[in-house]
């Protein structure tokens, strides 16, 4: 039997983070070295947007035990991850809808 470990480390890909006033959005996606089952694309990600007290108005994320989900608000949901494009545009579009509601 033979094993192929990896030696490389996960490389930040995409990293934007933005604070205006107590808002903060921000934005980390990183390139494994190896895809799981977990993370069949390879990728590692962390959108979040909330406040500087720490309330989460949406966050999207694949932590190790979820594969990729979304939280808003109190909800967490399953997501279909289909590119990194796509991701980027469905977070921007929750929180465009979160800052209508919140007018």
């Amino acid at each position: 039997m033979v094993t192929i470990t990896s030696s490389m480390k996960a490389e930040k890909i995409v990293y934007n983070k933005e604070k205006i006033g107590h808002i903060i959005r921000e934005i980390i996606i990183w390139r494994l070295p190896d895809k799981t089952k977990e993370r069949p694309h390879g990728l590692k990600y962390r959108l979040y947007y909330g406040d500087d007290k720490g309330n989460c108005f949406v966050r999207y994320d694949n932590e190790t035990g979820k594969s990729d989900h979304r939280h808003y608000g109190d909800i967490e949901e399953n997501y279909k991850f289909t590119s990194v494009t796509k991701l980027i545009l469905d977070f921007f579009r929750d929180i465009e809808r979160i800052n209508r509601r919140r007018k």
